[in-house]
């Protein structure tokens, strides 16, 4: 089967008559592609929503009721995009996370997947020539809907792509690649056309936009390439290729970054050494002072849930911005409480990796959210 895997992230949708735009460009990769699988996110800003408004009603939302309410915001994306298409006269078909075939333990709020059954998406494709898939979810052992994590759609798409035996996915999003910086910070950042899968997973873990670092790990242990791009106008933009080659030194900036203190060194690696075996991303850290201390880019509510059941516990937990200088030797890491001081920090480093800087990206940019978000809740 001629077999195209795409993803669109939460930024492809800022407007409801983005749906049409997307639409129209999975119309024309029809025409030469055959059979299309298209994942999709919510648009920008709805999960945050719906946890607001879940969190407002009980603070201590069951986790299973959490997971349920944060998936319907993926599932209105498919629906908008599913009637999209069907206004092309497309035969069209969606795919939930009660649908889909994926599941996983009952880990709510980043549960992990336990197996995969292709049946349901090849039965799709019998009679659709598109099938959209609502991303970062699936369903555990008993059939309650489970969330993947924040922003995990990449690896919904990964997953489909190796589960079918694609050998490369193409994920789209807000800007057509990966940058050595954050642009929508730095506009000077290079392009990077080539990256490993051990590079991309290093800036994502230490707090980069860029890709989900489960998506890289699974994309990497099942030989599946990711291709980077971005809708612009009509058209696309290719930007960056994960696969196997390709270096790039890189500033990586993390705001909000949950820091976590502990009494002794020896405490802190053991937590460090749990959360690594739930694919949780720690960062040990050295303060000032000589304290020991780890550093949560994403996932943190997660993973200090976990360390609540396993220990050990830190002894304060704060917020600060993580600067991270990565390259071929040791991430250089630098903690600042002001975001400000953070990006000039920033700035300054990559200026002096980067002298010469790129300006394709327009200094003028902001990263947009969408206006129509709480389109679930009303205003």
């Amino acid at each position: 089967m001629n077999l195209t895997i795409l993803k669109f992230g939460g930024a492809s949708f800022l407007k409801p008559d983005h749906y049409c735009r997307v639409a129209s460009q999975i119309a024309r990769r029809r025409e030469g592609a055959g059979k299309i699988i298209t994942v999709v996110s919510a648009m920008s800003g709805t999960t945050g929503n719906l946890k607001t408004a879940m969190l407002d009603v009980n603070n201590r939302a069951p986790p299973s009721a959490l997971d349920a309410a944060l998936a319907t915001g993926e599932m209105l994306s498919a629906c908008l995009l599913q009637a999209a298409i069907s206004r092309l006269d497309i035969p069209v078909t969606s795919l939930c996370g009660y649908t889909l075939g994926i599941r996983t333990n009952s880990d709510f709020g980043r549960a992990s997947i336990e197996e995969v059954d292709t049946a349901p998406v090849l039965k799709a494709l019998e009679n659709h020539d598109i099938v959209i898939v609502t991303g970062g979810q699936a369903i555990d052992r008993s059939g309650r809907l489970t969330m993947l994590g924040r922003n995990s759609s990449d690896l919904t798409a990964v997953v489909i792509a190796a589960s079918l035996n694609c050998s490369f996915c193409e994920i789209y999003s807000d800007v057509c690649g990966v940058y050595t910086a954050d642009p929508y910070i730095i506009p000077s950042a290079r392009l990077i056309p080539e990256l490993t899968f051990r590079a991309i997973a290093q800036m994502s873990q230490h707090g980069a936009k860029v890709l989900h670092h489960r998506a890289v790990g699974y994309a990497e242990r099942h030989g599946v390439s990711i291709i980077c791009k971005s809708l612009q106008g009509d058209g696309e933009i290719v930007g960056t290729r994960v696969g196997p080659a390709g270096e790039a030194n890189s500033v990586v900036l993390a705001r909000d970054a949950t820091l976590l203190s502990f009494n002794k060194v020896s405490d802190r690696d053991l937590a460090c050494s749990n959360l690594d075996q739930i694919e949780v991303g720690a960062i040990p850290l050295a303060t000032q002072g000589g304290g020991a201390c780890m550093c949560l880019t994403g996932d943190a509510d997660f993973a200090i849930q976990r360390l609540e059941l396993t220990g050990p516990l830190p002894s304060s937990i704060e917020s600060a911005t993580l600067v991270s200088e990565i390259g071929s030797g040791e991430p250089r890491h630098h903690l600042e409480y002001e975001f400000e001081r953070a990006v000039d920090l920033a700035r300054r480093i990559h200026e002096t990796l980067y002298p010469e800087g790129d300006t394709k990206f327009p200094a003028e940019s902001n990263k947009q959210r969408s206006a129509y978000s709480s389109l679930l809740l009303g205003s």
